[in-house]
């Protein structure tokens, strides 16, 4: 089933929305949460669209936050207390998207 763009836009806001504080979705995530493969497709609506959204609960598959945003997105998972990995020589972070991913207990909408 292939969403209307109008429609995907706002299944994905919607999750986005209800993501809690302290925790996280790969964008795939996501997309197979509105029932889409279309993870791609989730990351240009949250470029698009996604400044009023809590972007920054929307991470890469690897627990990286959004590219480019790495810094502001830092300053919400410490404000939220959501669980990071850290390098060695603690220069770069990622989420730890073992402990902090989330999933919708019910279809969107």
């Amino acid at each position: 089933m292939r969403l209307p763009p109008e429609d995907f836009v706002g299944a994905v806001l919607d999750v986005v929305a209800r993501i809690p504080e302290g925790r996280a979705m790969a964008y795939g995530d996501v997309a197979a949460a509105i029932g889409s493969r279309a993870a791609r497709g989730v990351g240009q609506v949250m470029a698009y669209y996604g400044a009023d959204a809590p972007w920054w609960r929307v991470i890469r598959a690897s627990g990286h936050p959004p590219l480019d945003h790495e810094r502001e997105a830092l300053q919400h998972y410490r404000a939220e207390g959501t669980p990071l990995l850290w390098s060695r020589d603690r220069a770069v972070y990622r989420v730890d998207l073992a402990a902090a991913r989330w999933w919708p207990d019910v279809e969107p909408g």
